[in-house]
C-alpha cells in the first residue's frame, strides 16, 4: 500500500519503520529532515512537505506534538495534507489530540472525501495499544496496518473517541503521580524514612505503574523519564479541558494541572517530567531524596504513552 506519514520523531518514526517493514512503499516527512534519515535509508522515500506525502498516497498518518501542529499539517491551503491527498483515500492521526480538533479536521476531511480515523497510542511499537475512534467499516478496512504497528487494538466509538480513551488514560497516570508525590511529601514532613516507603507502596493499595517514577527518578534527583514534562503537561491539560466541555468533575486534575504548569513556568518541559516533584517540594519546603536500592526497586523507564 502507498503510505504517507508525517511527524517521524520519538513515536512517529519508529511506526514508520514497522509500516516499511511490512512492505509499504512510504513517504515520510518531517519538519526535520534529520529526523527521517533513518527511514530513508530503509527505503521510504523523502516528501518537502506534508501536501507531498500525501500527493502519492492512499493513506496517510500522523504522529505529531499537539492540536495546533496537526491542523497546520492537515489544512494549511498550501502545504497541507488535504491539499494533496485525493477523494477516496483516508487519514489516521496518531496523535494525542483534542477531540473537538479531531473532529473538525474529520468535518474536513469530508467535505473532500477522505475518510478519517483518530487513532491516538500509548506504549512502543510494535508492542503498543492503539486507541481508534471513527467509522467501524473504516475501523476494519485499515485494522491491518494499525496491527504492524501495535498489538492491543481497540474501537472506542465515533470520531474523536479514540482522543478522549488517550487523554482518560493520560489524566488517570498523571493526576496519580501528582497524588503520590503529594503523599511522599506528607510522609518527609512526617518523619518517615522514604526509602523504606519506597518499597512497600508497590506491594499495598497504593501502587501503580506511575508510581514507579518515584523511587527511580525523584528520590535519586535525576528526574529522568521517558517523556517530557511538555508532553505530559499537554495531555493533563487537554484532559482537564475536556472534562470542562462535557460538565464532569476534575478536581484532582485541576491540582495536577496547575502543578504541571509551574514547572513549565520553570522552564523545565524538556526535562522528565517527574521534575513537577519540586513543585511540591518548594511548596512544602522539603525534599524527596533517599537512597533506593536497584535490588530494592527494579523500576523501569515510564513513558507517558505507555500508561
Amino acid at each position: 500500500m502507498r503510505i504517507g506519514f508525517v511527524g517521524t520523531g520519538t513515536m512517529g518514526n519508529p511506526m514508520a519503520r514497522c509500516l516499511i517493514e511490512a512492505g509499504h512503499r512510504v513517504t515520510v516527512h518531517d519538519v526535520r529532515r534529520d529526523a527521517t534519515a533513518n527511514l530513508c535509508d530503509l527505503g521510504a522515500r523523502w516528501a518537502e512537505s506534508p501536501r507531498a506525502a500525501a500527493g502519492d498516497s492512499d493513506v496517510v498518518f500522523t504522529s505529531l506534538p499537539g492540536p495546533a501542529q496537526v491542523e497546520q499539517a492537515v489544512l494549511d491551503p498550501s502545504t497541507g495534507i488535504l491539499a494533496g491527498l485525493k477523494p477516496g483515500g483516508v487519514y489516521i492521526d496518531m496523535t494525542t489530540n483534542a477531540p473537538g480538533v479531531a473532529r473538525r479536521i474529520a468535518d474536513a476531511c469530508a467535505v473532500q472525501g477522505v475518510a478519517m480515523l483518530d487513532a491516538p497510542v500509548s506504549g512502543r511499537p510494535p508492542g503498543m495499544t492503539i486507541m481508534v475512534g471513527g467509522d467501524a467499516t473504516a475501523f476494519a478496512a485499515y485494522r491491518p496496518l494499525l496491527a504492524s504497528m501495535g498489538r492491543n487494538i481497540f474501537h472506542a466509538g465515533d470520531l474523536g473517541a479514540g482522543c478522549v480513551a488517550k487523554l482518560v488514560t493520560q489524566y488517570l497516570g498523571y493526576t496519580n503521580l501528582v497524588t503520590s508525590l503529594e503523599g511522599f511529601v506528607i510522609a518527609a514532613k512526617a518523619g518517615v524514612d522514604l526509602g523504606v516507603l519506597a518499597q512497600i507502596v508497590p506491594v499495598s493499595a497504593g501502587a501503580s505503574r506511575t508510581f514507579d517514577n518515584i523511587p527511580r527518578s525523584v528520590l535519586s534527583g535525576t528526574f529522568t523519564a521517558g517523556g517530557t514534562l511538555d508532553i505530559v503537561a499537554k495531555d493533563v491539560h487537554l484532559a482537564c479541558e475536556l472534562a470542562r466541555e462535557v460538565g464532569a468533575p476534575a478536581h484532582t486534575g485541576l491540582i495536577a494541572d496547575d502543578a504541571y504548569q509551574r514547572a513549565q513556568a520553570q522552564g523545565w518541559g524538556q526535562i522528565g517530567f517527574p521534575v513537577v516533584a519540586r513543585i511540591l517540594e518548594a511548596l512544602a519546603g522539603v525534599q524527596l531524596r533517599a537512597a533506593v536500592s536497584a535490588d530494592e526497586a527494579p523500576y523501569e523507564d515510564r513513558d507517558p504513552r505507555r500508561t
